[in-house]
């Protein structure tokens, strides 16, 4: 018996070193097949209230993917715009920043300023055109993605009849619930985790606006993208407008400690105080659990699998949750709090 779960074991682990090797290598239709799955659970409801109310499913279909490639092709222009004006605007920032460089370092009686031989200019140049370059391929992706969301689009309505044919009729109303329970709630969680990051960037924009801080409108589409990556993806959006209100308004430091209190303030109430109300205890994700997550995807897919991370492990633990030979690895995905609330309780 020991034997058998010795090779069981060893055959799991064989299983995930495959399993990964094969994301990393077929990554250029993986990723794009996973994020139009995930993407189907945002808009598919809006697809079955569509049909419902007796409006054909391809009909239906066809408006949401236009609207999609709508905003894709508005947010691919968006991202284009900000990068050239940032290119226009940057050598003025960073000249300033130089003078601030020096002045602190003469501050605090520096012999050698670390930063006086980094080469800032070319630095971020080469950053900006590599992502402006790298617009064709995001274009590339998304239509890869639209036809993936089609196809699984056409074929969801389909899933619980086929699941009738297949199974015995006490199998399929146990595996339909399951489905329909798995299904609902990463639904839930992924829209409302795209509202909640929508607002963070909306409150940071009029923020920064109101403060008077350059490109405010890129800093909260930034700061919406990187709120998909819990605690280190706000830290990582607020650094740049705390930098930059700190070079615009140099010698003046109060912009720039205002912004940091705005940032802080919107960033603590929607992540500690609203999110979790809203989410509740169940959907909580333990500390380690997300760590691991954006150490895996993050290495197997780059930025994108690190913003995919969180919305992946969260479905994951949704179908634990649903599945009772599965349930105990959902509770050791959870933080825990609700169990040692309930044992204090007790």
């Amino acid at each position: 018996m020991d034997k058998d779960k010795m090779a069981l074991f060893f055959l799991a682990v064989l299983t995930l070193v495959a399993v990964g090797f094969v994301l990393k290598v077929a990554q250029p239709v993986i990723l794009p097949l996973v994020i139009a799955w995930l993407m189907t659970f945002i808009v598919g409801p809006a697809v079955n209230a569509m049909t419902s109310r007796k409006i054909p499913l391809p009909l239906a279909i066809l408006f949401v993917i236009v609207l999609l490639m709508g905003i894709g092709y508005m947010g691919i222009v968006f991202l284009q715009g900000r990068v050239i004006s940032i290119m226009a605007e940057f050598p003025r920032y960073e000249q300033r920043f130089n003078q601030l460089s020096d002045e602190l370092s003469a501050l605090i009686h520096l012999k050698y300023n670390p930063l006086s031989g980094f080469d800032w200019g070319s630095t971020i140049r080469d950053l900006l055109l590599r992502l402006s370059g790298s617009l064709l391929t995001i274009l590339s992706n998304l239509i890869l993605i639209i036809i993936f969301l089609i196809f699984l689009l056409l074929g969801k309505p389909y899933a619980q009849f086929k699941i009738g044919r297949a199974l015995s009729s006490t199998q399929a109303d146990r595996v339909t619930r399951i489905v329909t329970s798995i299904s609902s709630e990463i639904s839930r969680y992924l829209s409302i985790q795209v509202l909640i990051s929508l607002a963070t960037g909306f409150m940071i924009w009029l923020a920064l606006s109101l403060i008077g801080v350059d490109f405010a409108v890129t800093w909260g589409a930034l700061a919406f993208v990187m709120n998909f990556i819990p605690n280190i993806g706000s830290i990582i959006a607020s650094i740049p407008p705390i930098v930059l209100a700190l070079v615009q308004y140099y010698p003046s430091i109060w912009p720039a400690v205002i912004t940091l209190a705005a940032v802080t303030a919107i960033q603590m109430t929607i992540g500690n105080l609203i999110a979790p109300k809203v989410f509740g205890d169940r959907l909580n994700l333990s500390p380690v659990a997300i760590l691991i997550s954006l150490l895996f995807w993050g290495w197997l897919w780059g930025v994108v699998g690190a913003l995919l991370a969180v919305p992946i492990v969260s479905a994951v633990k949704i179908v634990c949750e649903n599945i009772d030979d599965l349930r105990p690895v959902s509770i050791m995905m959870s933080p825990g709090r609700r169990y040692w609330r309930e044992s204090n309780d007790d």
